[in-house]
C-alpha cells in the first residue's frame, strides 16, 4: 500500500490514481494521516478489498503535502554510513547516535527550501514510520512495528549546528522550518522487493552528489528500533530518519553548500522522488 495526502487528507494509490481515504471508506476512517497511523491495520484492510470500486482522483504534484505531517517523535541517526563516517573524520560509532528534529521542520515533497544560513547541507535519508507501539522490541520482531517508509531530507544548517565549537547542537541545526521534507508517500515494506537493501541518491541541480545503498547502514532498521524501543516507547506515527550516507557537502574538499535558485531531488528506489527549489533565506543567523 502506498499512502499520501493531498492537501492534507489522506488517500491511497490504486493504479495510477488516488482514492481519497476518508469518502473511499465512507467515513469509518479518517482524513487526517497522522489519525491513520493508529488504525493502520484498518487501513490497509480496507485498502486491500474495500477499496476497489472507490472514486479515485488524479495525482497533482502541486497539491501532495506530507503524508506524516505532525509524529509525536522523531528520531535521527548520526554517522549511520560508513562512507559518511570516514568523510567527516571520525569513528565508527559504537552504539547509535541519536538526535532529533523538531516537528516544526517537517513539511510536504515539493516545494521550496528557505536557505536559511549561509552554510545549508543535503543529506538524503530513508524514513521509518512506526505502526504499533514499539517497547522492548527485538530486531527480529522490528519490522512488524514498522508502518511504511519514505523518501526524507535531513537539511542542516552546518554553521548553527557546530556552535558553539565544544557543544554542537545537532537538532537546532536542523530544525529551520522546511528542513525535513517527508514523501511523497508512505509505503509498506512489503511493496519493496528488500527492505534492507534500498539505493538512494540526491542530485542537485542534475549532479549526482550522493548515491548509496541501505545495506551498508551501520547500524539497520531492525537494530535501531531494537535501540530505541530499549530507552523509549516508539508511538504510532513516530518517524526515524535513520542517517546519511557519503557524499553531502561538508565532507567536501572545498566545502559546498546549498545557494538560492537550485533544485534538490532525493529518490529511493520503490519510494518514490522529492523536490525542493531553495530560496534566498534573511541570513540573519549569527553565532
Amino acid at each position: 500500500m502506498r499512502l499520501t495526502a493531498v492537501n492534507g487528507r489522506a488517500h491511497i494509490q490504486i493504479g495510477d490514481r488516488l482514492v481519497d481515504v476518508a469518502e473511499g471508506s465512507g467515513g469509518n476512517l479518517p482524513s487526517d494521516p497522522m489519525a491513520l497511523f493508529d488504525r493502520w491495520a484498518d487501513l490497509v484492510s480496507w485498502a486491500g478489498s474495500a477499496a476497489d470500486g472507490a472514486p479515485t482522483v488524479a495525482l497533482d504534484e502541486a497539491k501532495v503535502t506530507c503524508p506524516v505531517p505532525a509524529p509525536r517523535q522523531v528520531f535521527a541517526i548520526g554517522l549511520n554510513y560508513r562512507l559518511h563516517a570516514i568523510e567527516s573524520g571520525l569513528a565508527i560509532p559504537e552504539v547509535p547516535m541519536v538526535f532529533t528534529k523538531f516537528p516544526s521542520s517537517i513539511t510536504g515533497p515539493f516545494g521550496e527550501l528557505v536557505v536559511a544560513t549561509p552554510k545549508v547541507d543535503w543529506e538524503i535519508e530513508l524514513a521509518v514510520i512506526i505502526g504499533t507501539t514499539a517497547r522492548g522490541v527485538s530486531r527480529a520482531d522490528a519490522w512488524s512495528h514498522v508502518a511504511g517508509l519514505a523518501v526524507a531530507q535531513d537539511y542542516s544548517a552546518r554553521d548553527v549546528q557546530m556552535t558553539p565549537k565544544n557543544a554542537p547542537q545537532f537538532s537546532l541545526g536542523k530544525s529551520f522550518p522546511g528542513f525535513l521534507p517527508i514523501g511523497p508517500w508512505v509505503v509498506t515494506p512489503d511493496e519493496v522487493p528488500n527492505p534492507d537493501a534500498l539505493r538512494l541518491w540526491c542530485d542537485i541541480d542534475g549532479e549526482r552528489m550522493q548515491d548509496s545503498n541501505t545495506d551498508d547502514l551501520i547500524f539497520p532498521v531492525p537494530v535501531l528500533i531494537e535501540y530505541l524501543s530499549s530507552v523509549t516507547t516508539l508511538m504510532p506515527g513516530d518517524v526515524i530518519v535513520t542517517g546519511t550516507p557519503a557524499g553531502v557537502g561538508l565532507g567536501r574538499d572545498p566545502q559546498v553548500f546549498l545557494q538560492p535558485g537550485q533544485v534538490v531531488e532525493s529518490s529511493i528506489e520503490g519510494l518514490g522522488t522529492m523536490r525542493q527549489r531553495t530560496v534566498a533565506g534573511d541570513w540573519s543567523w549569527t553565532p
